[in-house]
């Protein structure tokens, strides 16, 4: 493996998992990106991205186990009213919310409130896995590699 192809995977390991954790990124875009420029195997950029997006998701669910400690701070990132929706969703239709991880505006708060709810790590691990690579196998057959 060469440095350009090293960096392309770092790139996007990276950007995924900023996706999925507090700060706004878009990992899809930058996954297209890599591969319709052939920056590396595809593959590995989806197994790069899905790694650093399941990681990113298990610092918001860490982040919900211990959400009593940091909530009223200035820099929480879900507003109240976000984290009783989600909530309110975990408590309605459980584990199974988080297959919808991936989903722009309503994945990070359902990842964190499986923290919240104590929901086990492998129980979270598995429908991370499940829902983020779907999302990049799906992007991934979408996008013409280079």
């Amino acid at each position: 493996m060469n440095f350009s192809e090293l960096s392309a995977l770092g790139s996007v390991f990276l950007t995924a998992f900023l996706a999925a954790s507090i700060l706004p990124a878009q990992s899809e875009i930058m996954l297209a990106a890599l591969i319709s420029r052939g920056a590396a195997s595809v593959p590995a950029l989806v197994a790069a991205a899905t790694v650093g997006n399941v990681l990113g998701s298990l610092t918001t669910w860490m982040l919900g186990l211990w959400i009593e400690h940091f909530k009223d701070k200035w820099w929480f990132p879900v507003k109240p009213k976000a984290l009783d929706r989600a909530r309110r969703t975990y408590t309605r239709w459980g584990r199974w919310t988080l297959l919808l991880s991936w989903a722009p505006f309503i994945g990070d708060p359902l990842v964190l409130a499986a923290g919240v709810m104590r929901e086990r790590f492998l129980v979270v691990l598995g429908f991370l896995i499940v829902a983020k690579l779907g999302r990049y196998l799906v992007l991934a057959a979408l996008v013409p590699a280079g």
